[in-house]
């Protein structure tokens, strides 16, 4: 079954790019088409790409507004019975690890406090994913660049001595562009299309696909 992976979509062209990046990881470790659609923002958005049996994987990192609501109409409006929703990314460790490495390239130190920056959503189970994904960074605290509060600054400068922002953020934009000012004296880079972040798409991918079968 085609794989259909899904991003929130953004003007950014850096974000683009991070996007094809990961799906061609994907299409590197599987033998059936891999497209990439959108829930918002760019073009295609998902109904447009199912024209069959499809397994549609959403590249975000919390289950918020897109994932429970957009997503699953643009896929009732394809009128298409024979296509798979799977989970997010969520709070993945696999996600968590590929994070540390970021961390760890961008110049953490043992010892340095770690704020969790996620961009913020009004949707408290979008919220809790960022939480389960900090306790599993054994982050110090978390901050939000918008919508949702504490934000990365206050976070930042509420801790003492050195302090390394984890960017909870896939892409670049104008959210992880803010965090250069966050007072932070390190901040990682996205997660990027990070091989960890391609392996725990492809088993989200496997698992649906699995379950499709059994049921």
């Amino acid at each position: 079954m085609k794989l259909v992976l899904v991003a929130h979509g953004t003007r950014h062209p850096g974000g683009a790019v991070v996007i094809e990046e990961i799906a061609a990881g994907l299409r590197s470790c599987v033998d059936v088409p891999v497209v990439v659609a959108y829930a918002d923002v760019a073009q295609p958005d998902v109904t447009s790409v199912l024209d069959g049996p499809a397994v549609v994987v959403p590249a975000f990192l919390a289950s918020g507004y897109h994932v429970r609501v957009d997503i699953p109409q643009q896929i009732a409006l394809s009128g298409r019975s024979d296509v798979v929703l799977a989970p997010a990314l969520g709070p993945d460790p696999l996600v968590v690890s590929a994070v540390c490495s970021r961390l760890r390239e961008a110049g953490h130190r043992r010892g340095d406090a770690v704020v969790l920056a996620a961009a913020g959503s009004s949707d408290q189970r979008a919220l809790a994913d960022v939480q389960a994904a900090a306790r599993l960074l054994r982050a110090s605290g978390v901050g939000y660049v918008a919508t949702a509060s504490p934000r990365v600054p206050d976070v930042v400068s509420g801790l003492h001595g050195r302090v390394a922002v984890a960017s909870w953020l896939l892409a670049p934009g104008a959210f992880h562009g803010s965090l250069a000012s966050c007072g932070a004296d390190v901040v990682s880079e996205p997660i990027g299309a990070h091989p960890l972040v391609v392996e725990a798409l492809l088993r989200r991918y496997h698992a649906a696909l699995a379950h499709r079968r059994a049921a």
